[in-house]
């Protein structure tokens, strides 16, 4: 596929009207739709969104590659945007965008697209490229300068920088590689980055890319063993083991994008450090070398959550699906008895029992990578021993406690300290038995050192913890629930995604995993709590619409859809414009709704899903879920047009 056959004349906007990131992602995303590339543009923009979240796309010299992979896209597409003033991009370099390709590509579909967009990257490269795209009169010129960069590549780079490494053997000889967390954009500048950067100073390097479409130009061996040092910069985890023993500096692809002078510098000047793959088997996702350790185990808590809520989500809505026929239609002894409510609540349970399973395996290969999730999967298991027959014999696990929700998290952690501690253990193995390590040694000690653990010191004392927080919660009077319910629903509008939401939607989680698909009304309050803030900017623009600036307004009637879905992170931009002002107007509809939710007596047997979920039976006493969701909306928006001052 050739570069040019991406860009449509439909979808080159030379002068933009928006001023703002998420407002501009929006606009192209919609005429993305007009021209009949994509379905859902919703889905299509929070993958755009979703990847603006976990790093810049401004990959500096006034440029922004936001891109995306979604099913609904019908084909590959580029959608170019040009803003005369620059919108601000949080770019590497600080500067704002003024050239914006926006990367559409469909889920699943063909690669050949891939190719091509590795080369946009590269072209992008060319400051001659840059300077006709900014100065261009016409769509008819972008075509026509984008055409004439489609000739194929002379041959491979690899037999190329083989060559000149043996030809000039006092040359410094280099080999880096590139990853992104999508693999699209930023893997292949860093890849030209480097290229150029080692050109000017008289370097050989060869890179290779962990792009979408896979390893290219990889490295061989003696490729590896030539090389005076290696380069890796990457977001995404990448084959670490094969550089043992080579001078090596690790950073994030947006250094390889901004920094490829400093980063050949250093690599030929020896400003390096000795890479031993005993401690640093992988490169993870945001490794940093000075992260706190509190936010290394927030990363670690996260990831194991985020792989667990599909669970919980499918077997909450599955298990309320079954309550179609009656509230005990699966109970075999119960004259409403249904065998299609038995089977539906049947496959509900057996979703849910993957949850703890699930979230401990998932810290712990956040930790130790799969060792870590072999053991921490069955620190999941061993944290509800009550769900196995085998604990129902006799013997020293007769009387196995459950400690559930906590004792999965502390599984998870411990399953990444018993693999650190194994294999320093082991570090004595010849090589010849490396392969022992991961298949044999590391989950059958580490399963048996966890169940040992789990069963003997971790279960009853977590397992009264949770007994405990479970009676106490039950055990509130009604008109305390009322104010459990307004903090608790609070917390999610405090920061938005920040640990104080976090908290409050980690505790709920945990609360509907307790209840086993009885639902927690601690969850529906929590839910509700993030569902308030975009609702209540939406309306707040709905009743007054100066009251944002020109640029936010059309993204603030998008909250209405963001609000249903329980995305509370549509209000960040909002808030950020006024905290003092906005955040306690959206803490205080959250908290009213949060409320009204406990006096409602709602209670939810999924942890997302908003609107969704309360059209699927995730949630008790549906109608009156909605009213406390729109009467909390109603408040917060009446206190934003009260407290922010208009702006015209």
């Amino acid at each position: 596929m050739q570069l040019s056959e991406l860009f449509h004349h439909e979808l080159m906007i030379l002068d933009l009207p928006t001023h703002e990131k998420s407002e501009t992602l929006t606009y192209l995303a919609n005429q993305f739709k007009e021209y009949g590339g994509v379905t859902n543009v919703q889905a299509f923009n929070d993958a755009l969104e979703n990847r603006e979240s976990q790093s810049t796309t401004g990959v500096g010299d006034e440029i922004a590659i936001p891109h995306a992979q979604e099913a609904s896209i019908k084909e590959p597409a580029i959608i170019f945007g040009r803003s005369q003033e620059g919108i601000e991009w949080d770019s590497f370099d600080g500067q704002p965008a003024k050239l914006i390709f926006m990367i559409a590509a469909p889920e699943g579909g063909s690669n050949e697209h891939l190719t091509a967009l590795a080369k946009l990257s590269s072209v992008l490269m060319n400051p001659e490229v840059k300077a006709q795209l900014l100065t261009a009169k016409s769509t008819e010129e972008v075509l026509a300068l984008i055409q004439s960069h489609d000739e194929p590549e002379a041959e491979s780079n690899e037999e190329e920088a083989v060559i000149t490494s043996t030809e000039e053997d006092d040359q410094p000889y280099l080999v880096a590689v590139t990853a992104c967390p999508t693999g699209i954009a930023h893997t292949y500048m860093a890849e030209e980055k480097l290229k150029q950067a080692a050109e000017n100073q008289h370097v050989t390097i060869k890179v290779e890319t962990n792009g979408q479409t896979g390893v290219g130009n990889r490295l061989s061996k003696t490729d590896i063993e030539k090389a005076d040092a290696v380069i890796v910069a990457a977001d995404r985890k990448v084959e670490m083991t094969r550089f043992d023993g080579k001078q090596i500096i690790i950073v994030p692809v947006a250094d390889g994008i901004n920094k490829a002078d400093q980063l050949i510098e250093k690599a030929i000047n020896g400003q390096t450090k000795t890479f031993h793959a005993e401690q640093h088997e992988e490169v993870n996702d945001d490794d940093n070398e000075n992260e706190s350790l509190g936010r290394q185990i927030y990363k670690h808590l996260m990831n194991g959550v985020s792989h667990m809520l599909p669970f919980v989500v499918a077997g909450g809505l599955l298990i309320a699906v079954s309550f179609f026929w009656g509230i005990n239609s699966a109970d075999p002894t119960d004259p409403t008895y249904s065998e299609a409510a038995y089977m539906i609540k049947t496959l509900g349970d057996l979703s849910f029992a993957m949850m703890l399973p699930v979230l401990a395996g998932f810290i712990g290969r956040s930790i130790a990578d799969t060792p870590g999730l072999v053991i921490g999967m069955m620190g999941g298991v061993f944290a509800d021993p009550t769900k196995l027959s085998a604990f129902s014999q006799e013997g020293i696990f007769a009387d196995a406690t459950a400690s559930g929700f906590l004792g999965a998290l502390v599984a998870g952690f411990l399953a990444g300290g018993i693999v650190w501690l194994l294999k320093r253990a082991f570090a004595w193995l010849p090589k010849s038995l490396e392969g022992m390590k991961p298949i044999f040694i590391y989950p059958v000690l580490g399963v048996l050192i966890m169940g040992l653990v789990m069963m003997l010191v971790i279960n009853k004392p977590l397992g009264s913890v949770t007994v405990a927080l479970t009676e106490f919660l039950a055990g509130i009077p009604t008109e305390w629930n009322i104010v459990l319910g307004f903090v608790a629903a609070a917390m999610m509008s405090i920061d938005m995604g920040g640990p104080i939401n976090k908290a409050a939607y980690v505790t709920g989680t945990a609360l509907v995993t307790q209840a086993a698909g009885d639902g927690s009304n601690v969850m529906a309050a929590v839910m509700i709590g993030g569902m308030v803030p975009p609702l209540a900017i939406a309306l707040s623009a709905t009743i007054n619409k100066n009251l944002w600036p020109k640029a936010q307004r059309n993204s603030a009637l998008i909250n209405y859809v963001m609000g249903a879905a329980f995305i509370t992170e549509g209000a960040i931009p909002f808030a950020a414009t006024n905290p003092l002002k906005v955040i306690p107007s959206l803490a205080i509809g959250s908290g009213v709704a949060g409320a009204l939710s406990m006096l409602f007596g709602s209670v939810s047997y999924v942890p997302h899903g908003g609107v969704f979920a309360m059209l699927a039976g995730g949630v008790s006493h549906p109608m009156m879920y909605a009213l406390a969701w729109i009467i909390g909306g109603v408040v917060g928006a009446i206190l934003l047009n009260i407290l922010v001052r208009e702006k015209k």
